[in-house]
């Protein structure tokens, strides 16, 4: 009887055969002698070769786990765990190779390592991490054997382990990423799809009104930034009242967003349905300029469309001087019509459907509040001033208190209104430009090519468009123009390439 040694050699896959299990078989033997020739270094009398076998460790799991999820997806495709909690991560985690970080923070925990967490969420991990490792073991060991004996099946034992492991892996995986990172509940992702489709119908409405271009929407114009989440506050205040800022809810009950402002949207709402017609489009105007300009700046005239109309060249406010005493021009809620329906404003929808006898719309604002409302404030210029700074104090707060949420939602929001027809790329750009230089691949490198911090869950990789090598936020934080390489707008380039390489005028581009 032959050995068990030999009789292995004998079954031994080819490295041409195309199945899944035989590519496994090899890679796993790629990480075993890696790991094997790990454990026989001495890492303090040679720690260059130490960083080598490391990095080539890194590189053989990844390809391992690469395999390993292809043949989970042949053999266990309707029984794979549900990946639906990944829409709950922020959206800088997930990345190609968060597989591989996962198994390396579990390996790091089953030592006693706490990277990234705190003791107590260690502590607590640990169980799970080791759960996981002793299923990949098993995992491996099962697979192996199956690429010796019929590589092109996969019996019911097999199965059911790879089931296991992938439950393990999942529920590792989240577990591990909410101690890092807060990661949102179902109510709040759905609640954050209603922003976004309130944002959707304000840019549209504004569309409809002149207040913005398809060709600003088209170029991500980066004043849009500021712009569409201001007119979606009136929006979700004047002609969406039941909508995400519906006022009805608890603060509990709305978006996380925006429920920090609950009491100031209030106010807000308040004035802006005693506006006039004039008024409202005056303020939604001003809204749509730069940063530092509102109503009450007489030089600064009305943006994205046609002029407001005023009254003598001399005083240009006139329109807006209106004396407490006097009667109050038509308001918002005259103007929209009926409670209910929505006119002249871009749009005919309602907020979902609507039960029976309900008035979605603007409620109407007696006559005497509306009076007791102005006078609070000297002139209405005044009041649409205090309009301009609340509205965008809340819009702008939003930019720093929730930037990954916003930058999410206005990433949707552009997919779903930009022109689906990518602008042609005019033949000058293109003229003379060099071949772009080709990128390190992230499989390739675990340290960032300057200060080598080595990357992590949240130290991300970044390409240097100049020179295409990989670094940490830290040592890429410049923007300029590559006009050698066709690329007219700024793009994220490192800080040596930035100081030696680049002309004054490219990076006077980042200014501009």
């Amino acid at each position: 009887m032959l050995p068990a040694a030999l009789r292995r050699w004998l079954r031994r896959p080819k490295r041409s055969d195309p199945r899944l299990l035989a590519q496994f078989f090899f890679a796993d033997e790629r990480v075993t002698r890696v790991v094997a020739e790990i454990n026989g270094l001495d890492a303090e009398l040679d720690p260059q070769q130490y960083l080598v076998l490391l990095n080539q460790l890194h590189l053989s799991q990844a390809h391992l786990l690469a395999i390993l999820e292809r043949i989970m997806e042949e053999c266990i495709p309707t029984q794979r765990h549900s990946r639906d909690y990944l829409v709950k991560f922020p959206e800088e985690l997930l990345v190609d190779n968060l597989g591989n970080h996962m198994l390396f923070a579990a390996e790091c925990l089953l030592a006693g390592t706490f990277l990234e967490v705190e003791e107590a969420d260690g502590a607590h991990l640990r169980p799970q991490a080791r759960n996981l490792l002793c299923s990949l073991e098993l995992v491996r060991t099962v697979l192996r054997e199956q690429s010796l004996s019929q590589p092109g099946s996969y019996p019911e034992p097999v199965r059911a382990l790879l089931v296991q492991f992938d439950r393990l892996f999942a529920e590792f995986e989240l577990s591990y990423v909410s101690s890092l990172v807060a990661v949102k509940s179902p109510e709040e992702i759905y609640r954050q799809q209603e922003i976004i489709v309130l944002f959707c119908e304000t840019v549209q409405r504004a569309l409809h009104l002149g207040y913005l271009t398809q060709e600003m929407i088209d170029g991500y114009e980066p004043l849009l930034m500021f712009t569409i989440p201001r007119l979606a506050i009136i929006s979700g205040l004047l002609i969406y009242p039941e909508g995400p800022l519906s006022l009805e809810r608890s603060p509990e009950q709305m978006s996380r967003v925006f429920s920090p402002f609950h009491n100031l949207l209030k106010k807000i709402r308040d004035l802006l349905r005693v506006l006039s017609v004039e008024e409202l489009c005056l303020l939604e105007r001003s809204l749509c300029t730069a940063e530092s300009e509102d109503p009450c700046t007489p030089t600064t005239p009305p943006a994205w469309g046609a002029a407001v109309p005023r009254a003598d060249a001399p005083a240009p406010w006139g329109l807006l001087e209106v004396p407490c005493a006097t009667p109050q021009p038509l308001t918002c809620t005259a103007w929209l019509g009926p409670p209910g329906m929505v006119n002249d404003l871009g749009t005919n929808r309602r907020w979902g459907p609507q039960p029976p006898g309900s008035s979605p719309g603007l409620d109407t604002t007696p006559g005497a509040c509306s009076s007791e409302l102005r006078s609070r404030y000297s002139s209405t210029k005044d009041m649409l001033h205090t309009l301009f700074v609340c509205i965008s104090g809340v819009a702008d707060q939003l930019q720093t208190n929730f930037a990954s949420d916003l930058r999410s939602i206005l990433k949707t929001v552009f997919k779903i209104v930009a022109s689906q027809a990518e602008p042609l790329e005019e033949p000058s750009a293109s003229r003379g430009a060099h071949r772009l230089p080709e990128w390190v691949p992230d499989s390739t490198c675990n340290q960032c090519s300057t200060c080598r911090s080595p990357f992590t869950l949240l130290r991300r990789r970044h390409h240097c468009r100049s020179c295409g090598k990989i670094f940490c936020a830290r040592c890429s934080p410049h923007a300029a123009a590559l006009p050698h390489y066709g690329q007219l707008k700024p793009v994220r380039v490192c800080t040596h390439c930035y100081v030696t390489h680049l002309s004054p005028t490219p990076r006077r581009a980042q200014s501009q």
